[in-house]
């Protein structure tokens, strides 16, 4: 195999012949690229290529589902992967179009040791990319990354004989009953389904209906170019749209999924945008009494109430705070037997007696649809009032290149520890430690907080606070981080503020 080009230059003969791809491509735990500015079709073929040379070098059965997202250029892209996939003697399961987490519920249903879904997640259109896993329910992390990044662009992809492709129906039926099974609602729900005409329209729609929920439909027509808003349940722009139909609808809540279908978001009876993060705790409160003594997982993104929740701790469940990243997230509750994680993003991991263990808005969208049947006087508002009061910022992404973001980073983290050693204070209190397993948890002397890490799949920083004493410090938090984010000069306009 010969190593991929890092230059993408369209309309050339060789753009055709040979693999091109940008090696920032390969991120923390997924692939994403611009499609066809940073890598081409047979760049996706090398990729294949290399990941069943990598299934190989692992010693699994030469097998692998395979899916795609729902956007014009996906099914070129994932024929592109199968090729090189078949080329490492694979037998490639094509599952066809389908979200995120059906291609990980296929490998339980057809007993595929591996899986690749052809999909950007809930980046815009323009992106690709492909998220795979060789253990359900974990998928890659940096270092099976980086194993594969060497394989691929140094050309180590080794051919082998005995490929096969065999297209595999019925995994949607399975899938669906699999999610569902003999629950039905005992109380009347009315729920807005918002898909910003992503893929997961051809599932939760349909999903709502088996439960017994009464559906609202909100942008559920399937089309990629997607016409109202990009589907990201953790962009404002969506929450606020979710927001205006359950006003204008009287409806329960609303339940918005991203672009693959493995991220839910949450709006309540009131239109009050409930972040992930604070659904998790309502979640963890909820699991809690049926499971007592559990632990959960937070991602460093997320609030400090998994913690300092009076509720949680009288029922004796144990907070884990872990990188932010769906495979970090993954493999850490995997690890230490936890019953979920959740993520302040919209990734929701359910495990033990919940799920399976990997992220999936549909299974989050039943469980939470359980949650009020088990609570049949309680409004959403009720449950979100019921928690003890933070305010915090949405998720905000100030620009950073790929190709310096992390050593911005590394110095940025270092200016907060100094801070902190110095005795220097933030929104004028102690900073009470500084915590650096993903970034910078900065933690004030009464648990509120701010933090600045790297994002893994865009060209951006990440920068959340959230403060549990009033609205002006959780602006003074940002203001402050902020002001030592703007002492490096590389770093870009936000994409949102508050």
């Amino acid at each position: 195999m010969t190593k991929p080009a890092a230059t993408v230059t369209p309309n050339t003969w060789e753009f055709l012949r040979d693999p091109m791809m940008t090696p920032t491509g390969f991120r923390e735990y997924d692939a994403r690229w611009k499609y066809p500015d940073e890598i081409n079709l047979p760049g996706m073929t090398a990729l294949g290529l290399g990941i069943g040379t990598q299934m190989r070098a692992h010693g699994l059965d030469p097998v692998i589902s395979v899916g795609n997202d729902y956007r014009d250029y996906s099914l070129a892209i994932k024929n592109a992967l199968i090729i090189g996939l078949m080329q490492a003697g694979i037998h490639v399961k094509d599952i066809g179009p389908c979200i995120t987490p059906m291609c990980y519920f296929s490998a339980f249903h057809l007993g595929t040791p591996a899986v690749a879904m052809v999909t950007a997640s809930h980046n815009p259109n323009g992106w690709t990319g492909v998220k795979m896993g060789f253990d359900m329910p974990l998928t890659h992390g940096p270092d099976e990354m980086a194993e594969l990044k060497d394989i691929v662009l140094n050309g180590k992809g080794a051919p082998q004989p005995g490929g096969f492709y065999e297209p595999v129906a019925g995994v949607w039926d399975a899938y669906m009953d699999d999610l569902v099974g003999d629950f039905k609602m005992t109380r009347k729900l009315k729920v807005v389904c918002a898909t910003g005409n992503g893929t997961a329209a051809a599932y939760a729609p349909a999903l709502f209906e088996r439960l017994g929920v009464e559906v609202v439909d909100s942008h559920t027509t399937l089309d990629y170019t997607f016409p109202n808003y990009n589907p990201n349940p953790e962009a404002m722009e969506m929450l606020h749209d979710m927001a205006d139909s359950v006003k204008a609808s009287g409806a329960d809540m609303a339940l918005g999924f991203d672009g693959d279908g493995d991220r839910c978001g949450v709006v309540d009876d009131e239109g009050e945008e409930i972040f992930a993060d604070k659904v998790g705790v309502i979640m963890a409160r909820d699991l809690s009494k049926l499971y007592p003594g559990s632990t959960f997982v937070a991602d460093v993104k997320s609030t400090g109430l998994f913690a300092s929740d009076p509720e949680l701790q009288k029922l004796g469940a144990k907070a884990d705070y872990w990188k932010t990243g769906h495979s970090h997230m993954k493999r850490r509750v995997h690890e230490i037997g936890a019953l979920a994680g959740f993520e302040k993003s919209g990734h929701y991991f359910l495990a033990g007696d919940v799920g399976r263990g990997y992220d999936d808005g549909m299974r989050v969208a039943v469980e939470i649809c359980k949650l009020m049947d088990r609570n049949p006087d309680m409004k959403m508002s009720d449950l979100r009032k019921a928690l003890p009061k933070t305010w915090s910022t949405p998720t905000m992404s100030p620009y950073c290149a790929d190709t310096e973001k992390y050593e911005v980073l590394d110095r940025l983290v270092q200016k907060l520890v100094a801070k902190h050693d110095a005795g220097e204070p933030l929104a004028g209190r102690p900073i009470q430690e500084v915590v650096t397993v993903n970034g910078a948890r900065v933690i004030l002397d009464n648990g509120s907080w701010g933090l600045v890490r790297a994002s893994s799949n865009t060209p951006n920083l990440v920068v959340v606070c959230e403060s549990s004493e009033s609205e002006a410090e959780m602006r003074a938090i940002f203001a402050d981080i902020d002001a030592v984010i703007r002492t490096e000069p590389s770093v870009g306009d936000y994409d949102q503020t508050i």
